[in-house]
């Protein structure tokens, strides 16, 4: 059946369309003849749209301005394409390679084009066309001179024999839909009372795809195309049905030459200070100040205050007003901090590796050291700047809380999922010389090292963007306190509701609003009508403007100030008032926080004595006897010490009573024996010893963390039996991350190997060729074995040739345990029972071996290692009954979170692609379709898709306790209920 093109444009109706007529080469056609046909159409700008339609006996290819657009092998059924991108100012050329089976010979074809101004322009082959035998170099491109080419015959007109099937109807243009932002309809508000609307879709050819936004004076909102210009929208009053209106801001600057250019492309906006400041990332990076100097009410002088060094999606952001009158500007890991003057982070930040890192398999930010991404502050003027911490990936924006606290929601590298280093998108609590932790490659720092700060909460995979409170809104007293964050890839907004703790919060997550898709990009409350203002786009996908209203029961008034915390909170401000100079009271005062039970308190108190002169202070720190705060001076005196002091520092750090260590003070000893030998070079062989004696006999331990820390340092210290035992770990370990991180340290180790050992750790490699991860694991495992060869000695590779350079076999075990056989289908009422009262005493080192066995590890992240593709598990004690965790093991498709629900694609042409959607560009989707695999996406384009729903089949498989008999299934179940701590009362009899 013929398609019926549905394209029409307004103005094409105002005058005769010239009708298409059959053409082809002078002469009479012949079998196999090509012919290659040419069209030069000049436009004065980009259009807004252009559609070709046509058809050739027997078949074409359409290429325009040298871009192929589509082909056809059947002159029976026209090929249509939408060509409006391959379109430009100046000359454009539509050329058409043709080719005659036998028989006649034909092309026809309409082109429709609606330009930026003026009237649509309608072309159609006919004698003006061009027409060449053969295909000379740059035939298809506007300088090809085709002077010599003959017109082309015309060889009968639209509807005329042979070629009746093909007729006016055929080649209609008829109304095309406009695209728009997804309808409120689809979207799913998880919160009573709620309500969404569209106000507006953004025209992508003209206005771009918004990504960021803020409020000015009057209420209005300023919003930045990615790559584009700044608009100035004034959204209708709420019920009114009013339209939005939208004002193009032309901003431009004078650069060094005095000449001027127009500036946009920001990710960071604000009003202050009776201007408009905004961060430019995509071109002439930095932060620049707009102002009104002639009270006309738009901005006619831009200045910039400071060029960023960095650009793109991990270049400067968001620039915001803080409580204190100055604007704190931020930006991701590839942009270089800009020159401050001062900074409250100690200038001796390094990447305090004690073996070497491995660079991102890929080359993602290959040789980008600390500090990663940064906050800093400045003043109205952009003059004096102020480092005020670093160590995130890519946070995207930054907002306070109205206790004057900053936070941020920080990126994590997808490409790392199902690896030890990984670590998943996350909201921090912002400090004063705060350190979190990023490092490029396999180096990013694990949670519990002492000299970083741990998040608030883990959200997971995605890819975070704007954040907000909700003060200011209309909106239930919960909500107005609650932290909104945006992620772009999966349509999420969530809230994090804080509870104070300590001198920082706890954070619970809560999904307030989702689609498939919703690429959200930036959000800000309006406090004019408080309403909250919510902006889809980015990467050039379609772009719109929501408006979030409470319509709800419950209260709306300001919600009432809290001073939970508040005193904890006050004392961290005073140590931190000690950040970024030296002062004589600072040591004293700060001192006894270094044995606080806060880790924010402790934090702040070592980075206050890391800003005096190390030698007033040692001698204390050598004495401490406190364990928790000998912990902490080691720390700093590691970072900030003499090097001569190393004996010393060993010596302090053997005092410490193991035993009666807790485990995050046992993790922290051991960061800060890294830290001596990072900071202050390799130990004499007395020391090296000592440590040996000291650590050797506390491997294995129980806890994986505590394995990771001292394989790490035995390795490094190159001890006796390092091998042995971190071979055997390696053969044991459930997780291929767990695995990963001892192939990872043993690449290093250069003595104390057995030939059966070294045969067994490179047979490994044939196994983990087989683990499923990012799209950087597969290059990973081989970059980590062609390490591990070059430490080989040469009678060694000679030997492990055969095992080195063997053929990954196809039937090797593809995951990091044996496949377990079935013993029965567990139903609920059997097992709940029996967990009930039989759960507790069990074995958790079997737990944790039968969570990977049974393949949840793949999927769930738990006590810090796993994969991403279901939800974090490790609080899952907190949230379901026992009965309520086997229901969602045994029948997972009864609920399933619309976090990790998989959606339902039927396209035009039948074909049907199941999936989770994992993230957005251009006009297409990227579709996980399995997940044990991340790396297996399919890409659905838009205009492919006749229709998308929810899927109401998990992406779990059932029947994963079918393997376990009743005391493993109990085992199973104590782990998931311990949250991961071997020590949880869930395993005392």
């Amino acid at each position: 059946m013929l398609a019926l093109i549905t394209l029409c444009f307004a103005a094409a109706s105002q005058a005769a369309e010239p009708t298409p007529m059959w053409i082809w080469a002078p002469g009479q056609p012949g079998a196999g003849q090509k012919a290659n046909f040419r069209k030069v159409v000049v436009l004065d700008d980009r259009p807004k749209q252009a559609m070709f339609v046509g058809s050739c006996d027997n078949s074409m290819k359409v290429l325009v301005n040298g871009k192929s657009v589509g082909s056809s092998g059947e002159w029976g059924d026209p090929l249509v394409a939408d060509i409006t991108r391959n379109l430009h100012a100046g000359d454009n050329v539509i050329a058409i390679a043709a080719e005659n089976t036998d028989g006649p010979a034909g092309l026809i074809a309409r082109i429709a084009i609606m330009p930026a101004s003026g009237d649509a322009i309608t072309l159609v082959t006919d004698a003006s066309w061009k027409v060449g035998a053969e295909m000379p170099a740059g035939w298809t491109g506007a300088k090809f001179d085709d002077v010599s080419w003959p017109a082309a015959a015309v060889v009968a007109k639209l509807g005329d024999g042979p070629w009746t099937a093909i007729n006016d109807q055929t080649l209609t243009f008829v109304a095309p839909q406009q695209p728009t932002a997804t309808p409120p309809d689809r979207i799913h508000l998880r919160v009573p009372g709620f309500k969404v609307e569209l106000l507006y879709s953004v025209p992508k050819a003209e206005q771009g795809s918004w990504v960021n936004m803020a409020v000015d004076p009057k209420g209005r909102l300023i919003v930045s195309d990615q790559y584009g210009m700044l608009y100035r929208v004034t959204p209708p009053a709420i019920g009114s049905d009013a339209d939005v209106k939208i004002e193009p801001l032309d901003l431009k600057f004078k650069d060094e030459n005095g000449k001027e250019t127009p500036i946009g492309g920001a990710q960071g906006i604000v009003c202050a200070f009776d201007s408009l400041y905004f961060v430019a990332s995509d071109k002439n990076q930095g932060l620049y100040r707009a102002q009104d100097t002639d009270g006309d009410d738009m901005y006619d002088k831009v200045t910039k205050l400071r060029s960023i060094p960095g650009g793109g999606e991990h270049g400067p952001h968001a620039v915001i007003l803080g409580p204190d009158n100055k604007l704190y500007v931020e930006a991701g890991n590839h942009t270089k901090i800009p020159d401050p003057d001062e900074s409250r982070v100690p200038r001796i930040w390094g990447e305090d590796h004690l073996l070497p890192r491995m660079w991102d398999a890929n080359g993602h930010a290959r040789g980008i050291l600390a500090p990663g991404g940064w906050v800093c502050r400045t003043d109205a003027e952009g003059k004096s700047w102020e480092l005020f911490c670093s160590g995130f990936r890519n946070e995207f924006d930054i907002a306070f809380n109205r206790e004057g606290e900053l936070f941020t929601y920080d990126a994590d590298m997808e490409w790392d999922m199902n690896t030890p280093w990984y670590r998943p998108t996350r909201v921090c609590h912002v400090v004063s010389g705060g350190e979190f932790g990023w490092r490029s490659g396999t180096g990013k720092w694990p949670t519990y090292y002492p000299d970083s700060l741990p998040p608030v909460v883990e959200i997971g995979p995605g890819s975070p963007t704007g954040v907000t409170f909700g003060y200011g809104a209309k909106f239930p007293a919960e909500y107005q306190k609650a932290f909104f964050i945006c992620d772009w890839s999966y349509g999420k907004l969530y809230t994090v509701k804080m509870t104070p703790d300590g001198s920082t919060y706890d954070g619970k997550l809560e999904e307030f609003m989702s689609a498939a898709p919703l690429p959200l990009t930036d959000i800000v409350v309006n406090p004019r009508d408080g309403a909250m203002y919510i902006t889809v786009g980015g990467r050039r996908v379609q772009s719109g403007l929501y408006r979030l209203t409470y319509v709800g029961d419950e209260s709306t008034a300001p919600a009432p100030a809290d001073d939970a915390g508040a005193d904890q909170r006050a004392i961290r401000h005073r140590l931190e008032a000690f950040h970024g100079h030296q002062d004589a009271k600072a040591v004293d005062t700060a001192w006894p926080y270094l044995a606080s039970k806060d880790r924010f308190l402790r934090y702040a108190a070592r980075t206050a004595i890391e800003w005096q002169p190390a030698g007033q202070w040692a001698s204390r720190a050598l004495a401490e006897k406190n364990p928790q705060a000998l912990i902490e001076a080691m720390v700093a005196l590691a970072r900030a010490g003499d090097k001569s002091l190393q004996p010393k520092l060993i010596e302090a750090l053997g005092r410490l009573e193991w035993s009666n260590l807790d485990i995050d003070q046992q993790l922290a000893t051991l960061r800060a024996y890294a830290l001596v030998f990072t900071r202050m070079g390799d130990p004499s062989d007395d020391l090296r010893k000592t440590v040996i004696d000291r650590l050797d006999p506390l491997y294995p331990a129980t806890d994986p963390r505590l394995n990771a820390e001292l394989s790490l340092i035995l390795i490094y210290l190159e001890a006796p039996d390092a091998a042995t035992k971190t071979m055997d770990l390696l053969a044991k370990a459930p997780t291929q991350e767990e695995q990963l991180r001892y192939a990872l340290w043993l690449r290093n180790l250069k003595t104390g190997w057995t030939m059966d050992q070294r045969k067994a750790y490179f047979t490994w490699f044939q196994k983990a060729a087989h683990y499923k991860g990012g799209n950087s694991f597969a290059k990973f495992i081989i970059n980590i074995k062609n390490d591990a060869i070059a430490n080989l000695s040469q009678a060694e590779k000679t030997e492990l040739k055969p095992i080195i350079e063997g053929e990954i076999k196809s039937d090797a075990p593809t995951a990091p345990v044996a496949p377990r056989q079935f013993v029965k289908n567990w139903t609920i009422d059997e097992l709940a029972p029996i967990v009930d009262k039989e759960v507790h005493g069990r074995d958790f080192n079997h737990g944790r071996e039968l969570f990977g066995a049974v393949g949840c590890f793949n999927c769930h992240r738990f006590a810090g290692e796993g994969g991403s593709y279901g939800p974090d598990l490790t609080g899952v004690s907190g949230r379901f009954s026992s009965r309520d965790l086997l229901e969602s093991i045994i029948e997972p498709s009864k609920t399933i979170s619309d976090q990790y629900q998989s959606t339902i694609f039927t396209l035009n042409n039948g074909q049907v692609v199941m999936g989770r959607i994992v993230n957005l560009g251009g006009d297409g989707y990227s579709v996980s379709v399995n997940m044990l695999d991340p790396n297996q996406l399919v890409r659905v384009e838009s205009r492919d898709i006749k229709s998308m729903q929810p899927s109401p089949i998990s992406m779990m498989p059932p029947g994963l306790l079918s393997t376990l008999n009743k005391d493993e299934a109990l085992d199973l179940l104590a782990y998931l209920l311990s949250r991961g701590d071997p020590n949880s009362d869930i395993f005392k009899k």
